[in-house]
């Protein structure tokens, strides 16, 4: 294994073991993690695998294969820079919530697409909990874990994302996606077997960088904060009409707020179609959710909304953004029979505009975060 002998090579020593954490695909409930509502990701077969020792100091030392040069060393956890804080970021997550965590060595291997918006950071973060919680003994839940992991990039790396992504890393089920309550934390595993019925989830990776920490994600966070103070309730998940409530709002915070409330309403239509067998029919939702994300929440842009309309007229049977936005990638609901018409209808739209061809690639429903070695 690629990381085992790059653990030798750096520290000279083996690694006391190897873990794995996944990325995940948003099947759909888009920003609304933190508005306290529902989301339905699942988590794919690419991840980041971590081999792991601990140290007898406090010492952490990093190595990640998708960075040239030797091991970084951090001794004072705030002088961390760059992808390094990810990483660090959970073992000072987990000293401040007074677990007895020292240093460790690690050194990461990841191959989820970088800037696809499939989460390599909480993939990181969650594999590094996972693999320090079994090192030193500390009994943590998985779902304590993914809490742990997003205290990290909240308040070390200073990215103020909701509990989705780490859940979801953590917590997924192969076969199956993954129902997260954000307020009460409840989870339910939902079979989303896509291969039976015929179809695949295609991943249309835009190539297109997107960076959520530079203003626009934490300003769309404030305008529901805002909203939700307007309305009098604690968050939008709590608004029930929604008529009334966009009387009362205008500009920004109106689109934010219908986007939210009606987002959460097409998770759970379509955990119904899903619960029922009737996977064939959820890509209207797919559909709707991408043009509320567009218009109301606006978090798209012309490389993913061209994909989305590409990859309906190619025959998908819905498609939609999924992460964050301003970039990384679409999915689309594509019967095995129109997967070539799909990726040529994509392929060519971006032809026609000059720009790179996108990667287009299937995702499978894999398992969560797991001991490998």
């Amino acid at each position: 294994m690629r990381v085992i002998e790059a653990f030798r090579e750096s520290f000279g020593a083996e690694p006391r073991g190897v873990w794995h954490a996944p990325g995940r695909v948003n099947l759909i409930g888009e920003h609304t993690d933190y508005n306290d509502g529902f989301v339905l990701p699942f988590a794919v077969p690419w991840g980041v695998a971590a081999a792991v020792s601990p140290r007898e100091d406090d010492v952490v030392r990093l190595r990640s294969l998708q960075v040239d040069g030797p091991a970084v060393t951090v001794g004072d956890l705030d002088g961390a820079e760059g992808w390094a804080r990810y990483a660090v970021g959970v073992v000072w997550a987990l000293r401040e919530a007074g677990h007895p965590v020292r240093g460790a060595d690690i050194v990461l291997d990841g191959d989820v697409p970088q800037g696809a918006g499939l989460s390599s950071s909480a993939a990181l973060e969650v594999v590094v909990g996972l693999a320090l919680n079994e090192l030193y003994g500390l009994g943590l839940t998985p779902m304590e874990i993914a809490l742990l992991a997003q205290k990290a990039e909240n308040d070390f790396v200073g990215m103020p994302c909701g509990i989705m992504d780490q859940a979801a890393s953590a917590l997924c089920e192969e076969g199956r996606a993954l129902f997260l309550d954000c307020r009460t934390l409840g989870t339910r595993n939902i079979p989303f077997d896509l291969a039976a019925q015929g179809l695949q989830l295609l991943i249309v990776n835009t190539g297109v960088h997107h960076e959520l920490a530079d203003g626009q994600y934490a300003r769309r966070r404030r305008d529901c904060e805002n909203a939700a103070k307007r309305l009098g309730v604690d968050a939008l998940r709590d608004v029930t009409d929604l008529a009334g409530a966009l009387a009362k709002l205008s500009g920004d915070e109106r689109k934010r707020v219908q986007h939210v409330v009606t987002e959460n309403h097409r998770v759970e239509a379509l955990i119904g179609l899903l619960r029922a067998g009737a996977v064939r029919e959820i890509g209207a939702l797919l559909n709707a959710s991408h043009l509320s994300l567009r218009d109301q929440y606006e978090v798209s842009c012309p490389e993913l909304d061209v994909a989305v309309e590409a990859a309906i007229r190619g025959g998908a049977r819905g498609a939609r953004m999924t992460g964050g936005g301003f970039g990384g990638s679409a999915i689309a609901l594509v019967a095995d029979d129109r997967v070539e018409s799909v990726r040529e209808a994509v392929t060519a739209a971006y032809a026609e505009r000059g720009w790179a061809a996108p990667e287009i690639y299937p995702a499978t429903p894999a398992s969560g975060a797991r001991r490998l070695v």
